[in-house]
Protein backbone atom coordinates (compact mmCIF):
# COMPACT_ATOMS: atom_id res chain seq x y z
CA UNK A 1 0.00 0.00 0.00
CA UNK A 2 1.41 3.42 -0.94
CA UNK A 3 1.89 6.11 1.67
CA UNK A 4 -0.41 9.15 1.46
CA UNK A 5 0.01 12.34 3.45
CA UNK A 6 -3.02 13.57 5.37
CA UNK A 7 -4.55 16.94 4.58
CA UNK A 8 -2.69 19.69 6.38
CA UNK A 9 -5.49 22.00 7.50
CA UNK A 10 -7.95 20.64 10.02
CA UNK A 11 -11.47 22.08 10.41
CA UNK A 12 -11.52 25.57 11.91
CA UNK A 13 -11.06 25.20 15.70
CA UNK A 14 -13.33 26.94 18.18
CA UNK A 15 -12.29 30.31 19.60
CA UNK A 16 -10.90 28.93 22.86
CA UNK A 17 -8.83 26.22 21.19
CA UNK A 18 -7.35 28.62 18.64
CA UNK A 19 -6.57 31.18 21.34
CA UNK A 20 -4.67 28.56 23.36
CA UNK A 21 -2.75 27.56 20.23
CA UNK A 22 -1.87 31.17 19.39
CA UNK A 23 -0.63 31.72 22.94
CA UNK A 24 1.31 28.46 22.71
CA UNK A 25 3.31 29.68 19.73
CA UNK A 26 4.05 33.02 21.35
CA UNK A 27 1.15 35.43 20.82
CA UNK A 28 0.26 37.32 23.98
CA UNK A 29 -3.45 36.83 24.50
CA UNK A 30 -5.14 36.33 27.88
CA UNK A 31 -5.54 32.59 28.48
CA UNK A 32 -3.54 29.41 29.08
CA UNK A 33 -1.35 28.35 26.20
CA UNK A 34 -1.02 25.04 24.37
CA UNK A 35 2.76 24.81 24.01
CA UNK A 36 2.52 21.77 21.76
CA UNK A 37 0.47 23.66 19.17
CA UNK A 38 1.37 23.15 15.51
CA UNK A 39 3.09 26.37 14.44
CA UNK A 40 2.12 26.52 10.75
CA UNK A 41 -1.45 25.34 11.23
CA UNK A 42 -1.97 27.89 13.98
CA UNK A 43 -0.64 30.66 11.74
CA UNK A 44 -2.98 29.67 8.92
CA UNK A 45 -6.02 29.34 11.17
CA UNK A 46 -5.24 32.74 12.69
CA UNK A 47 -5.09 34.26 9.20
CA UNK A 48 -8.55 32.84 8.43
CA UNK A 49 -9.98 34.46 11.57
CA UNK A 50 -8.17 37.71 10.82
CA UNK A 51 -9.01 38.01 7.12
CA UNK A 52 -12.38 36.26 6.78
CA UNK A 53 -13.58 37.07 10.29
CA UNK A 54 -12.35 40.69 10.13
CA UNK A 55 -10.59 40.27 13.47
CA UNK A 56 -8.01 43.03 13.22
CA UNK A 57 -6.61 42.32 16.69
CA UNK A 58 -5.69 38.75 15.73
CA UNK A 59 -4.37 39.93 12.35
CA UNK A 60 -2.24 42.59 14.04
CA UNK A 61 -0.60 40.16 16.45
CA UNK A 62 -0.18 37.53 13.72
CA UNK A 63 1.62 40.01 11.47
CA UNK A 64 3.89 41.17 14.28
CA UNK A 65 4.65 37.51 15.11
CA UNK A 66 5.65 36.85 11.51
CA UNK A 67 8.00 39.81 11.53
CA UNK A 68 9.79 38.49 14.62
CA UNK A 69 9.69 34.71 14.12
CA UNK A 70 9.60 34.15 10.34
CA UNK A 71 13.12 32.67 10.28
CA UNK A 72 11.91 29.70 12.33
CA UNK A 73 8.88 28.81 10.22
CA UNK A 74 9.03 25.58 8.23
CA UNK A 75 8.14 27.33 4.97
CA UNK A 76 7.57 24.05 3.12
CA UNK A 77 4.85 23.18 5.64
CA UNK A 78 3.38 26.68 5.44
CA UNK A 79 3.20 26.57 1.64
CA UNK A 80 1.55 23.16 1.74
CA UNK A 81 -1.07 24.55 4.09
CA UNK A 82 -1.75 27.65 2.00
CA UNK A 83 -2.48 25.39 -0.96
CA UNK A 84 -5.51 24.11 0.98
CA UNK A 85 -6.90 27.59 1.71
CA UNK A 86 -10.25 28.29 0.07
CA UNK A 87 -10.36 32.02 0.84
CA UNK A 88 -8.97 34.46 -1.74
CA UNK A 89 -8.58 37.05 1.03
CA UNK A 90 -6.36 34.69 3.00
CA UNK A 91 -4.34 33.89 -0.09
CA UNK A 92 -3.85 37.62 -0.72
CA UNK A 93 -2.64 38.04 2.86
CA UNK A 94 -0.03 35.28 2.57
CA UNK A 95 1.12 36.51 -0.81
CA UNK A 96 1.57 39.96 0.74
CA UNK A 97 3.50 38.50 3.68
CA UNK A 98 5.79 36.63 1.29
CA UNK A 99 6.54 39.84 -0.62
CA UNK A 100 7.24 41.68 2.65
CA UNK A 101 9.62 38.91 3.76
CA UNK A 102 11.24 38.51 0.33
CA UNK A 103 14.76 38.88 1.75
CA UNK A 104 14.19 35.38 3.14
CA UNK A 105 14.23 33.60 -0.21
CA UNK A 106 12.33 30.59 1.14
CA UNK A 107 9.15 32.67 0.84
CA UNK A 108 9.49 33.40 -2.88
CA UNK A 109 7.34 30.38 -3.83
CA UNK A 110 4.52 31.81 -1.74
CA UNK A 111 4.30 35.15 -3.55
CA UNK A 112 2.18 33.76 -6.41
CA UNK A 113 -0.45 32.00 -4.32
CA UNK A 114 -2.79 34.91 -5.09
CA UNK A 115 -3.02 36.26 -8.64
CA UNK A 116 -6.07 38.51 -8.51
CA UNK A 117 -6.52 42.26 -8.21
CA UNK A 118 -5.35 44.10 -5.11
CA UNK A 119 -7.79 43.66 -2.21
CA UNK A 120 -8.66 46.21 0.45
CA UNK A 121 -8.27 45.10 4.07
CA UNK A 122 -11.28 47.00 5.40
CA UNK A 123 -14.76 46.39 4.06
CA UNK A 124 -15.41 50.14 4.01
CA UNK A 125 -13.09 53.13 3.87
CA UNK A 126 -9.73 51.57 3.06
CA UNK A 127 -8.90 53.95 0.19
CA UNK A 128 -10.03 56.96 2.24
CA UNK A 129 -7.84 55.93 5.18
CA UNK A 130 -4.86 55.37 2.88
CA UNK A 131 -5.32 58.85 1.39
CA UNK A 132 -5.24 60.32 4.91
CA UNK A 133 -2.57 58.22 6.61
CA UNK A 134 -0.70 56.41 3.89
CA UNK A 135 -0.08 52.66 3.61
CA UNK A 136 1.28 50.20 6.14
CA UNK A 137 4.88 49.87 4.94
CA UNK A 138 4.82 46.11 5.47
CA UNK A 139 2.10 45.73 2.82
CA UNK A 140 3.21 48.35 0.32
CA UNK A 141 3.27 47.09 -3.28
CA UNK A 142 1.54 43.85 -2.32
CA UNK A 143 -1.87 42.31 -3.17
CA UNK A 144 -3.31 43.72 0.08
CA UNK A 145 -4.02 47.42 0.62
CA UNK A 146 -3.67 48.23 4.34
CA UNK A 147 -3.94 51.76 5.80
CA UNK A 148 -1.11 52.76 8.12
CA UNK A 149 -2.03 52.26 11.78
CA UNK A 150 -4.82 49.79 11.09
CA UNK A 151 -2.73 46.82 12.18
CA UNK A 152 -0.78 47.85 15.25
CA UNK A 153 2.79 46.59 15.43
CA UNK A 154 3.93 46.19 19.04
CA UNK A 155 6.71 43.77 19.99
CA UNK A 156 5.13 43.42 23.44
CA UNK A 157 2.23 41.53 21.81
CA UNK A 158 4.56 38.62 20.99
CA UNK A 159 6.98 36.51 23.03
CA UNK A 160 10.64 36.90 22.14
CA UNK A 161 12.54 34.11 20.40
CA UNK A 162 14.46 33.16 23.55
CA UNK A 163 11.36 32.97 25.74
CA UNK A 164 9.35 31.03 23.17
CA UNK A 165 12.22 28.53 22.82
CA UNK A 166 11.92 27.82 26.54
CA UNK A 167 8.18 27.13 26.22
CA UNK A 168 7.69 25.41 22.87
CA UNK A 169 9.76 22.27 22.19
CA UNK A 170 9.14 22.35 18.45
CA UNK A 171 10.34 25.94 18.17
CA UNK A 172 13.42 25.12 20.27
CA UNK A 173 14.29 22.16 18.04
CA UNK A 174 14.03 24.38 14.97
CA UNK A 175 16.60 26.71 16.50
CA UNK A 176 18.86 23.72 17.14
CA UNK A 177 18.39 21.94 13.80
CA UNK A 178 16.95 24.59 11.51
CA UNK A 179 13.26 25.01 10.52
CA UNK A 180 13.15 21.60 8.88
CA UNK A 181 11.16 18.39 8.63
CA UNK A 182 13.91 16.76 10.70
CA UNK A 183 13.31 19.14 13.59
CA UNK A 184 9.55 18.53 13.45
CA UNK A 185 9.91 14.74 13.37
CA UNK A 186 12.36 14.90 16.25
CA UNK A 187 9.90 16.93 18.30
CA UNK A 188 7.17 14.32 17.89
CA UNK A 189 9.59 11.52 18.79
CA UNK A 190 10.55 13.29 22.00
CA UNK A 191 6.99 12.91 23.25
CA UNK A 192 5.89 9.70 21.45
CA UNK A 193 8.75 7.31 20.71
CA UNK A 194 6.60 4.32 19.75
CA UNK A 195 4.79 5.71 16.72
CA UNK A 196 5.03 3.75 13.49
CA UNK A 197 6.99 5.42 10.71
CA UNK A 198 3.82 5.91 8.66
CA UNK A 199 1.98 7.54 11.56
CA UNK A 200 5.00 9.69 12.37
CA UNK A 201 5.15 10.91 8.76
CA UNK A 202 1.40 11.66 8.73
CA UNK A 203 1.60 13.48 12.05
CA UNK A 204 4.32 15.80 10.77
CA UNK A 205 3.25 15.90 7.12
CA UNK A 206 6.63 14.83 5.74
CA UNK A 207 7.69 11.95 3.49
CA UNK A 208 7.91 8.37 4.76
CA UNK A 209 11.66 8.34 3.99
CA UNK A 210 12.33 11.45 6.07
CA UNK A 211 10.40 10.11 9.05
CA UNK A 212 12.19 6.76 8.83
CA UNK A 213 15.67 8.32 8.70
CA UNK A 214 15.04 10.65 11.63
CA UNK A 215 13.57 7.78 13.66
CA UNK A 216 16.73 5.75 13.03
CA UNK A 217 18.91 8.65 14.20
CA UNK A 218 16.73 9.12 17.27
CA UNK A 219 17.08 5.43 18.19
CA UNK A 220 20.84 5.68 17.69
CA UNK A 221 21.08 8.34 20.38
CA UNK A 222 18.30 7.02 22.60
CA UNK A 223 18.09 3.20 22.38
CA UNK A 224 15.36 1.39 24.30
CA UNK A 225 17.48 0.83 27.39
CA UNK A 226 18.13 4.57 27.60
CA UNK A 227 14.52 5.69 27.19
CA UNK A 228 13.81 5.77 30.92
CA UNK A 229 16.87 7.93 31.47
CA UNK A 230 15.86 10.14 28.54
CA UNK A 231 12.40 10.67 30.01
CA UNK A 232 14.00 12.03 33.20
CA UNK A 233 14.33 15.80 32.59
CA UNK A 234 17.28 15.97 35.02
CA UNK A 235 19.26 13.36 33.12
CA UNK A 236 22.54 14.30 31.41
CA UNK A 237 21.34 12.54 28.27
CA UNK A 238 19.58 15.78 27.31
CA UNK A 239 22.96 17.44 26.92
CA UNK A 240 23.77 15.31 23.86
CA UNK A 241 24.17 17.53 20.81
CA UNK A 242 22.30 16.82 17.58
Amino acid sequence: MSFNRAEFLKPQPDHTTLTKSMIGIGMNFADEGDFQADIEETLLQASIVGMDGDDLRVLSVLTTWLGIHHKHINVDRLIRGTQELQSERCKAYWSAIAIWLKKDRRYLRLTNIYEGAQLELLEVGTSFQVSRRGEDERFKDTPLLVPAGTLRDRAVDVRSQSILAQKHAGYRNRILMGPSWRADVWTVLESEQNLSTAELARRVGCSFATAWQVAQDFKLLYPEQDRREYDNPNSQVHDVGV
